[in-house]
């Protein structure tokens, strides 16, 4: 798990989280505020829902385009019931809270296929890129 990831704010304007992204070196950031998380922000997003519209990066603000359909593990929960979430909600990260619901970290497909099962590591990849 990545512990102290960058977290952008929604009234964060697409180009600084894109240059957090780039600064980070990931496509993925939360969006939330105070620890809370709100939603999560793909390179993906930027492309599909600013730029192919035209929006302007320096003007058009995180809460417009990122998403809010929000998935995430507890920091205790069980690899293998991470390694399902990811599966089954084909996503490659997740954010990770502790039992308050606080953000703390994010778990890659990468972190969790270190410590699990290989074949399970591979029916996580195949669900989440929907390889046949």
């Amino acid at each position: 798990m990545s512990k102290d990831p960058a977290l952008v704010t929604p009234s964060t304007t697409i180009k600084e989280a894109a240059k957090t992204m780039a600064n980070e070196k990931m496509g993925f950031l939360p969006v939330g505020e105070n620890d809370r998380l709100q939603g999560t922000l793909t390179d993906r997003d930027i492309v599909l829902r600013a730029t192919s519209e035209g929006k302007d990066a320096e003007s058009t603000h995180v809460k417009e385009i990122y998403s809010d359909e929000l998935f995430y593990c507890n920091e205790d929960q069980p690899l293998e019931e991470v390694a399902q979430i990811m599966g089954s909600q084909q996503v490659r990260r997740l954010p990770v809270v502790n039992t308050d619901k606080r953000f703390v970290g994010v778990i890659s497909i990468g972190d969790v296929a270190q410590h699990i099962n290989p074949s399970i590591t591979g029916e996580i990849l195949k669900d989440v890129t929907n390889w046949a």
